[in-house]
């Protein structure tokens, strides 16, 4: 049994191996890197339109896990009906805030509650978004998207873009269908 172990190559193997759960780790935890697809998201992602031609960007794991995100931060999440798809939207408000809605959404504007977000495709004409299945969980979201890898001529930190003329952020409890009826900005 000695001999076994003292063969260089098995001791390779199992010290690699050894490295294996650090490794998943890691890449639930921390780091790791996915394609954008679709156009829910142009022109921060897939600007082009070139179907056969995906932004490759790096996901930052561990903001899903201490749920620390701003206004304007893309991020991946689990479709709210239908938890199988994944999907990369910007988050528009978040808990406490007031979101001034955009059709399909049957009410003008809702406050976002607590543990929830309202998230947004950056075009709004071909996205399946909150408007569609309003405020979403904080924990269906599965990562923040920080840089575009590919392509190359795009390289950088992802746009940090706040739509605050649609977000409202009041102290005290208003009426805000009383005060605006923001359905035509």
């Amino acid at each position: 049994m000695s001999q076994f172990f003292s063969n260089t190559a098995v001791r390779t193997i199992l010290v690699t191996a050894s490295w294996i759960p650090v490794a998943i780790f890691c890449l639930d935890h921390g780091f790791t890197i996915g394609s954008i697809h679709g156009r829910s998201m142009q022109p921060t992602f897939n600007p082009d339109s070139n179907k056969l031609c995906h932004d490759i960007v790096l996901l930052n794991r561990a903001a899903a896990i201490t749920h620390k995100y701003k206004r304007g931060d893309v991020v991946t999440l689990y479709l709210p009906d239908d938890p199988d798809k994944i999907i990369a939207k910007r988050i528009i408000a978040l808990e406490g805030d007031t979101i001034f809605t955009l059709p399909p959404y049957s009410e003008k504007c809702l406050r976002i509650p607590k543990g929830y977000c309202w998230v947004e495709g950056d075009d709004t004409f071909h996205s399946k978004d909150s408007n569609t299945f309003g405020p979403v969980p904080l924990g269906l979201i599965r990562s923040k998207v920080t840089f575009i890898l590919w392509p190359f001529s795009r390289f950088g930190k992802v746009p940090h873009i706040e739509k605050p003329e649609r977000v409202s952020v009041f102290l005290g409890d208003v009426n805000l269908l009383n005060i605006f009826d923001r359905r035509d900005f």
